[in-house]
């Protein structure tokens, strides 16, 4: 073979081995695709994925349910399954304990059907979100009293529940929503006992009053009526106020007669263990306790 032929064979010889490189690429592309683990849900008919998400949910397993009532309102966005689905993937996320998803769930939901028939149940389970929402893995883990906590969350739950209690008196949730805005309310009480007691703690006597007075007017009847009785009385009296701790400590015995403050057993302080231990229950100052509605 001459030089010259030699020269142009090269090219040539290049460029085949470029195709075949390409075409060896497109290939496996297409091998590779044929062996890809496509979503299982795709495709399937709205009322098979509705039924598979709806067994997966009776089994208990809310995650299968929630990612296949996710992919049915994809691909089916409109229509009684799309309607069905919204509401059980709420109730999957609220007991995955994933309560933002079910809130944002309970959300859309209730924008895109204010005056469906289940509307309420939705207010209703986004109470029970908004009651847990950032606080069963901290009470679980550290036994934490949530009164001390931010209280945005069962603030929200509050409003979600007196809706349904007032909006919809007649539904079944009404009486038990009545009962956990009971519960919220007695928490609320407590949070501002605690606040007390911390002014007490730290001699701030005109915040203490304050803050016992602010629980007397806007949680009367609750629970901790008695400790906010106690508060001011003692508040007055490091005060020099002598009228108005007597006229506390004449109430307190009225309504509480057995109260510890009137024998001079509380507040007691806190151990140094509880001084220390942010994650302690605050029960030192409490004299009463409430419990906690389970959740469904």
């Amino acid at each position: 073979m001459s030089p010259m032929t030699s020269r142009l064979a090269l090219p040539r010889l290049l460029l085949l081995v470029l195709v075949v490189a390409i075409a060896a690429g497109s290939g496996c592309a297409r091998f590779g695709k044929m062996f890809k683990k496509g979503d299982k849900n795709e495709g399937v008919p709205v009322e098979q994925l509705y039924d598979k998400g709806h067994e997966s949910l009776m089994d208990e397993n809310f995650g299968s349910a929630s990612e296949t009532f996710q992919r049915l309102i994809a691909q089916y966005p409109y229509g009684p399954y799309a309607e069905q689905a919204q509401i059980e993937m709420a109730y999957a996320q609220f007991k995955a304990g994933k309560h933002d998803d079910a809130i944002s769930t309970i959300d859309r939901f209730i924008r895109t059907y204010p005056t469906h028939r289940n509307t309420v149940y939705m207010y209703y389970l986004r109470g029970l979100s908004n009651s847990a929402r950032n606080t069963v893995f901290l009470q679980q883990v550290f036994s934490l009293d949530t009164s001390n906590r931010d209280l945005s969350s069962p603030m929200q739950a509050y409003n979600d529940f007196s809706i349904v209690a007032e909006r919809y008196p007649n539904s079944r949730y009404a009486e038990d929503a009545r009962q956990r805005m009971i519960y919220l309310r007695n928490q609320f009480a407590r949070h501002e006992i605690n606040t007390g007691l911390y002014y007490l703690r730290r001699d701030a006597w005109v915040a203490a009053a304050d803050r016992s007075k602010y629980l007397l007017e806007t949680y009367p009847q609750s629970e901790y009526q008695s400790d906010a009785l106690a508060i001011m009385a003692e508040a007055y009296t490091r005060l020099g106020n002598q009228a108005l701790a007597d006229d506390a400590k004449r109430v307190l015995q009225q309504n509480d007669p057995d109260h510890p403050w009137l024998s001079g057993g509380w507040p007691k302080d806190p151990s140094v263990f509880h001084r220390l231990n942010p994650f302690a229950r605050e029960r030192r100052g409490v004299s009463s306790s409430s419990t906690d509605p389970n959740l469904d």
